[in-house]
């Protein structure tokens, strides 16, 4: 398989690093890390999202109807990773809204996914709760339904950007007799509803904070608290207690992108980068075989990662089945993360320690804020021994084990 860029893919990455150089400014980058720590939006970053949406460059790739480009995946990949690597913003529709384009009614289709790209509906994912982080079968938040409404009682915990978001693409249990992945459903819940509250969650990456660039660097995730919370009939996203089946679709579709590679992958650039530097410290570290055997060993694994996205991307693009792609990536992608970071901390050695502020930090930083955020990846968005159980099943076809 060839995954090389054509010459028209090349010239819209220059395209892109164009816009980028031009529009992503001082006081662009400024507003945008101040939303992102839910202080609001200011104007330069509206007007700057105004700009990409004109271009339909949120979602290249999607449909036209639905106020995306009707362009191909790869070159979607191309945009985000541009604007991932400049400005650490992830494009696409967002969480939900992939999922809402293939299971979704006619109506939601059109209430959420067109206002998801213009950035003006902003979804998080309400998976995860206390006892049950990384085993979602487990879930215990409960919708029951009540005449036309779902009445929500439950909790959710590590709901990133909830403080940003306006709605929250929300897994509950429905069937309350139901056990394991039965009985659950998935809704699209308003944040703004009565007896909804979020409570902030700050990270290690809060004090001092992340520098750009850091895998994992969000200084903060939340709890969300459901009481008595009201929805009508209409929030169910496909069908009551197939929600299972929506979520997993949803998440195998969210773990392919740009930004998926590049948090596994940006790291090994970074230390590569700066031994190459005409620092004090590579200069004394680059020519030792160790250090550049491993460094190698890394690089040849970073690459493997690249080709099981571009892999994942030409499947997708051509519309064949796409069932296990994303999970064999969720188990490479991580374990490789943790591996290069380990490997990058032992050739720093006590530099590998020293975070942003600190006089003597290497590169801000960053290699040692990459060390408290790396293990993390190997569980986020469902743990890899989960991972490695959806491929035995959807991809080699085993049965399901004994309990």
């Amino acid at each position: 398989m060839n995954f090389s860029f054509t010459s028209e893919e090349k010239e819209l990455r220059t395209t892109v690093q164009n816009f980028l150089a031009e529009h992503y400014t001082d006081q662009v980058r400024a507003e945008y890390v101040a939303g992102r720590k839910g202080e609001g939006w200011g104007k330069a970053i509206r007007e700057f999202y105004a700009k990409v949406n004109e271009r339909r460059w949120f979602a290249w790739s999607w449909p036209v109807e639905y106020g995306g480009g009707g362009g191909t995946r790869t070159a979607q990949f191309i945009i985000e990773e541009e604007f991932f690597r400049t400005a650490g913003i992830q494009l696409g529709g967002g969480t939900g809204a992939p999922a809402i384009l293939a299971f979704g009614t006619q109506d939601q289709k059109e209430e959420f996914v067109p206002p998801s790209i213009r950035r003006e509906i902003i979804f998080c994912q309400g998976y995860s709760e206390p006892g049950c982080g990384t085993d979602l079968a487990g879930i215990r938040c409960r919708a029951q339904l009540i005449g036309d409404k779902y009445v929500i009682n439950g909790q959710k915990i590590f709901t990133t950007n909830a403080q940003n978001a306006t709605h929250i693409f929300l897994m509950v249990r429905t069937d309350p007799s139901s056990t394991r992945h039965r009985g659950l459903s998935i809704l699209l819940v308003p944040m703004n509803l009565p007896g909804l509250a979020v409570r902030p969650l700050w990270t290690i990456q809060n004090n001092p904070p992340a520098p750009f660039g850091t895998t994992y660097g969000e200084e903060r995730t939340n709890e969300v608290f459901f009481e008595n919370v009201e929805v009508p009939v209409s929030s169910l996203l496909g069908e009551e207690g197939g929600g299972w089946e929506v979520a997993r679709r949803g998440l195998n579709l969210d773990r392919v992108g740009a930004w998926r590679y590049l948090i596994s992958v940006m790291r090994d650039e970074d230390i590569v980068n700066w031994l190459k530097s005409d620092d004090p410290l590579p200069l004394l570290l680059k020519d030792d075989p160790d250090v550049r055997n491993k460094i190698a060993e890394i690089w040849v694994e970073a690459e493997v990662c690249r080709l099981m996205t571009m892999r994942s991307i030409s499947i997708e693009q051509r519309n064949e089945n796409f069932s296990y792609e994303g999970s064999a990536e969720k188990v490479f992608a991580p374990e490789h993360s943790v591996r290069s970071t380990e490997a990058i901390s032992q050739i720093l050695g006590p530099y590998a320690q020293l975070m942003q502020g600190s006089p003597a930090a290497v590169e801000k930083g960053i290699f040692a804020h990459n060390l408290l955020g790396a293990f993390q990846s190997t569980v986020n968005h469902g743990s890899v021994q989960v991972m490695r159980d959806q491929i035995a099943r959807n991809g080699l076809g085993l049965p399901r084990p004994k309990r």
